[in-house]
C-alpha cells in the first residue's frame, strides 16, 4: 500500500492579513485532504499542530513514506507586504523524484489557482523539511496569506484546493483517485 506524510505547517504565529494563521488553514486543507487520499487506498500519516519541525522531520523518518508533502501559506518580505501573488511548489534541488513531485502539483494546481501564470516549481536546498526528510517531499505554498485577496482565495477554496492536491498525490503514487 503506497504511503504519504501530511505535513500542514505548524506555525500558528504566521497570522493570515485579516485573520487566522497559517497552522489553522494549512491544517483544515489536511483534514479534507486526508479523505480522499484514504479513499484511493493510501495510507496516510499526519503531524499534529503541537509538534516541532524537527519532531514532523523524525515522525516521517520513522516510517517508510513513498512522498512527504508540507502544506503551507506564503508571505511576502515587510516591504512589500500584500503586494505579492503566487503559489510555490519547492523541492530538494538534487532529488529527481522530489522534482517529479513538484512539477504534477505545480501543473495540477494551475488549473484551480486564479493566476495560473503564478504557479512555479521552485529547487532549494534550505528548507529543513525537504532537506532532511528520507522520503521524496515537496513543500507548497498555496498562495500568500498577507495578499487579502488572496487569502480570502485560499479560505473559500480549502476543498477545492484539497482535492487537487489529492488527485496530483495519487497520479504521483500510481494509483486510481477515489472519492470519499
Amino acid at each position: 500500500m503506497p504511503s504519504v506524510f501530511i505535513s500542514p505547517s505548524t506555525q500558528e504565529y504566521n497570522p493570515y492579513v485579516d485573520g487566522g494563521n497559517e497552522e489553522y488553514y494549512m491544517n483544515l486543507i489536511a483534514d479534507e485532504l486526508i479523505p480522499y487520499l484514504l479513499a484511493s487506498g493510501i495510507h496516510v500519516d499526519r503531524n499534529s499542530p503541537e509538534q516541532t519541525l524537527a519532531q514532523v522531520i523524525e515522525q516521517s523518518n520513522s516510517r517508510q513514506q513513498d512522498l512527504h508533502l508540507a502544506l503551507h501559506s506564503n508571505a511576502a518580505p515587510p516591504e512589500l507586504a500584500g503586494q505579492i501573488k503566487g503559489a510555490d511548489v519547492y523541492y530538494f534541488t538534487t532529488s529527481v523524484k522530489g522534482k517529479a513531485a513538484a512539477e504534477k502539483i505545480a501543473d495540477n494546481y494551475m488549473a484551480i489557482y486564479p493566476n495560473p501564470n503564478k504557479v512555479k516549481t521552485v529547487p532549494t536546498t534550505s528548507l529543513a523539511e525537504l532537506r532532511r526528510t528520507i522520503a521524496p517531499a515537496v513543500l507548497i505554498e498555496v498562495g500568500y496569506h498577507d495578499n487579502p485577496e488572496e487569502a480570502q482565495w485560499i479560505r473559500d477554496n480549502i476543498g477545492v484546493i484539497a482535492r487537487n492536491l489529492a488527485l496530483s498525490v495519487t497520479q504521483i503514487l500510481k494509483v486510481p483517485f477515489a472519492e470519499p
